[in-house]
């Protein structure tokens, strides 16, 4: 979540994205679903599920303000680690870092099991310069049982080594991220600059 690929993807969209696709990808699934029955537990989840990817789609193209009242509006509803997760990850790109953090804790709070928030909140201590902080929530979400992505704290403890001069140490997490994601640009590009530096082995 967090990378400098899906801030790109976001300024990309916000240019070549025309109005009307807009207006169907926030529109569908859900468009005038009514409210379900207070007993209808499945449907209050899955209207709150639709609502935090609506939010989540809507941060990619850059409408933050909008996508945090999606989220709000979904937490309302059924307060899941996803939303946490994603509305922490939007005020990240408002630069409200601490506010990140926050929502990110909710996250944890509420699912502590999900590795996403752990690594987030990883990435914004490292945003603040508190480095030494980082590494226990990006170790955290190496280990997390419910996680889609073990490559990307991999590739974070990296840069946090790398800008310690720990250089071996960082190429062992590089290494580490490539064999999860053998495709993972970050760290391929991370390894090419270390072999340029003449960090070739351990």
């Amino acid at each position: 979540m967090n990378t400098a690929s899906a801030t790109h993807f976001s300024k990309l969209t916000r240019r070549t994205v025309p109005v009307g696709l807009i207006l169907v990808m926030l529109l569908i699934p859900g468009a005038g679903r009514t409210e379900p029955d207070a007993e209808d537990v499945g449907g209050k989840n899955r209207i709150a599920e639709e609502l935090y990817n609506r939010g989540y789609r809507v941060s990619l193209l850059g409408y933050y303000e909008q996508a945090i009242r999606y989220f709000e509006k979904s937490l309302e509803i059924h307060p899941t680690a996803e939303a946490y997760t994603y509305m922490g990850w939007t005020y990240s790109h408002m630069g409200d870092y601490q506010r990140a953090i926050t929502e990110a804790e909710e996250a944890i709070r509420i699912d502590p099991d999900f590795g996403n928030p752990y690594n987030d909140i990883g990435v914004y201590l490292m945003e603040l310069d508190r480095d030494d902080e980082a590494v226990p929530y990006l170790k955290k979400a190496m280990h997390a049982k419910r996680y889609c992505c073990y490559q990307f704290p991999h590739f974070n403890i990296g840069r946090i080594y790398l800008k310690k001069k720990m250089y071996e140490e960082a190429k062992q997490e590089f290494d580490k991220s490539l064999a999860i994601d053998p495709k993972y640009l970050p760290a391929k590009v991370a390894l090419e600059l270390l072999e340029k530096a003449g960090i070739k082995g351990i």
